[in-house]
């Protein structure tokens, strides 16, 4: 006996491949001449009998899929099974595509298996053949599909179409439903059906606990069913004596509503389940032209866009929430009667898949997530170079290959920080400049620009704080111009120079060092954080404007960092502080991941309980106030730096309140 397949390196192939080798007789696969290698790697990773193999070079585009005289002659009334596989199961593929693949590449495989004259042509086609059909679609149905615009659907159902019209050769129709990985390894090619949702799911767990309840959404029922049951039945029935001119349903006579399929994956990958679920049927009574309206809105769409895309969930995938149809599978069951080969419950594998995506699948494992990967021939400009929190930063691009520019007023700190990191290999150029000097900056951007041509990336770290109560300001209203002036007005001029360079090549990131206080509020800073606060709301105006165009703002607010900046107050010597290191850790994050913004949990819980309990929150912050007096430094009193020994109280409120400025 000899068989004859196309499509045998592909998911379903290489299982029904190998439930072939079980039997006897020769097996030829149709492998174009570039896929070779692949067969070959894919013959000695499982262990496959190559001498069972007779490799016939050809290409499913072509004529006869491209199969040459000489080998007709030599095949020519000794294939009694044609496994049509060969086809493209990927509902974002256009439309061209599809339709080469799926229906020219049948009707191609058809002309081949007549000029062999094969004794069965077995089809691999889907439930997609059947459309968006609404109700119960038995398997001697094929007319009374409906609801086929999607190209996969429409390829899929002409495909069936050509082999239930052909004449010349007997034939039998498979339609398997949604094909997931094997129920006993969990291993699968690629990701489809059910785990496009799987990276949603992921971040669900990320960012809520298992046991918090959740609001989803409810729909049609979804027909799910492993790869190896597919395999098998297909083998099984093909094998089968009588049964030519019949379509077999290979789907669950049981399916799962979509709610219950993610709740399943949800257990699985132990993210919190949808405990209510929305029917997203039910906002079927909106008129379809106010649906379309509001989805064509550009907000709307675009919004809905961003959120597919972080997701990576297609936008075909979609119209498949409210699934309307229902298979009748009686001629399968009863051409796999008695073989023992039927469709697992999900939910005793559904494990199983989640394990195996989660190692080999996620998209997350292929993401560069490396410091090196985002930076290395990249020119980084990083004010406040010299020292603290911008030269632990700078060493780390630095060491992963960026060009890294720093910035800072004292020449002889700045040359002597270069000059190490030149030392140990980075590529460092640095520069003097006054950033409270507008004048300054501008000079400091032409430069850049001229030597260097752009830049991806700002870090607006240069920085002035002043500790001090409003009380004691009443005479240094300088205090407030100042801070303003470098923390706000020097790093704006400076996003502002380089802006336009970034925006014209589409790409930019802007890191801005804010503060926890602009989330906390902190007593005595006023001055420090009305002038961080200023950069970050510009942040977030920048960011509705210029996310379009490729440009990235990342504020972080920064908790506590052991710096000279904090050195005039002696109390930070005996509070919890991040060092530089640490602090610089958190910039390599914001370089990684772009977020929007980084922060702490307690940033965070003190700017949620001051948005709902305000006046309680300024109850704490008083009485901080009163806890933490103004320093001597602050006072202008240097000889009573020696005498500030903070309290007990002090020191435990400081470490509850980890990283807050007091």
């Amino acid at each position: 006996m000899a068989y004859f397949v196309t499509g045998a390196t592909g998911f379903i192939g290489r299982h029904l491949v190998g439930n072939l080798l079980r039997r006897k007789g020769t097996i030829h696969v149709l492998i174009r001449k570039d896929s070779r290698r692949k067969f070959d790697a894919l013959t000695r990773e499982l262990g496959w009998d190559a001498k069972r193999f007779v490799v016939v070079e050809g290409d499913m585009t072509a004529e006869r899929c491209g199969v040459s005289t000489a080998q007709l002659r030599a095949l020519k009334g000794k294939v009694k099974h044609f496994f049509h596989l060969a086809a493209i199961y990927d509902l974002a593929a256009s439309l061209d595509a599809q339709r080469t693949a799926n229906i020219d590449g049948t009707r191609h495989a058809l002309d081949l298996a007549a000029a062999l004259e094969a004794g069965c042509f077995h089809h691999t086609s889907s439930i997609a053949a059947a459309g968006l059909y609404p109700g119960i679609f038995r398997e001697d149905m094929y007319a009374e599909a409906e609801g086929l615009d999607d190209p996969y659907l429409r390829t899929k159902h002409e495909s069936e179409g050509l082999v239930r019209r052909e004449t010349r050769i007997k034939w039998r129709i498979y339609r398997p439903a949604m094909v997931v990985g094997h129920s006993k390894t969990g291993a699968i090619d690629k990701i489809d059906g059910p785990y496009y949702f799987f990276t949603l799911i992921k971040k669900l767990r990320d960012v809520f606990p298992p046991w918090m309840p959740m609001l989803g959404v409810e729909g049609g029922r979804i027909n799910i069913v492993p790869v190896d049951f597919v395999a098998d039945a297909m083998d099984h029935i093909a094998h089968k004596p009588r049964l030519d001119g019949h379509t077999f349903h290979l789907t669950d006579p049981e399916p799962l509503r979509v709610g219950e399929v993610l709740n399943l994956f949800c257990r699985a990958g132990h993210a919190p389940e949808m405990t209510m679920r929305l029917d997203a049927r039910m906002f079927a009574f909106v008129p379809p032209s106010i649906r379309g309206a509001v989805g064509a809105l550009p907000p709307v769409r675009r919004f809905v866009g961003m959120l597919l895309r972080d997701f990576r969930i297609p936008k075909q995938v979609m119209k498949f929430i409210t699934y309307p149809t229902r298979f009748d599978n009686r001629e399968a069951e009863r051409a796999l009667r008695g073989s023992g080969i039927e469709v697992p419950k999900l939910e005793d594998y559904a494990w199983r898949l989640w394990d195996y995506w989660e190692r080999h699948l996620d998209p997350d494992l292929f993401i560069d997530r490396t410091l090196k990967g985002k930076v290395r021939n990249k020119v980084v400009v990083i004010t406040g170079g010299s020292s603290g929190i911008g030269l632990a930063t700078a060493q780390r691009v630095a060491e992963a290959g960026a060009v890294t520019v720093i910035v800072a007023r004292r020449e002889e700190e700045l040359f002597a920080a270069r000059d190490a990191m030149r030392e140990a290999g980075g590529k460092v150029f640095a520069y003097t400049a006054d950033l409270a000097d507008l004048a300054d900056c501008d000079r400091l951007v032409q430069q850049v620009l001229d030597e260097h041509g752009h830049v991806d990336i700002l870090v607006n770290n240069a920085g002035r704080s002043i500790r001090r109560s409003i009380e004691l300001s009443y005479d240094r209203f300088h205090d407030f111009e100042r801070t303003m002036q470098l923390n706000y007005f020097g790093s704006l001029r400076l996003i502002m120079g380089f802006m336009p360079s970034m925006t014209k090549r589409r790409k930019g990131h802007i890191i801005n060092i804010s503060s926890i206080g602009v989330l906390a509020n902190s007593p005595r800073f006023s001055a420090y954080v009305a002038s961080k606060a200023a950069l970050d709301a510009f942040s977030r105006c920048a960011q509705g404007e210029l996310s379009g165009k490729g440009i990235s703002f990342t504020t972080i607010n920064m908790p506590l960092v052991a710096t000279p900046m904090i050195a005039p107050t002696k109390m930070y010597d005996s509070v919890p502080t991040l060092t530089p290191d640490e602090a610089a850790g958190l910039l390599v994050k914001a370089i990684i991941e772009k977020p929007s913004r980084i922060t702490t949990r307690l940033g965070v819980f003190a700017a949620l309980v001051n948005a709902v309990a305000p006046k309680a929150y300024e109850i704490v912050m008083s009485t901080a106030f009163e806890l933490f007096p103004d320093s001597a430094a602050s006072k202008g009193d240097r000889s009573a730096l020696r005498d500030e020994t903070p309290s007990q109280e002090q020191i435990a409120f400081a470490a509850m309140m980890r990283g807050v400025h007091w």
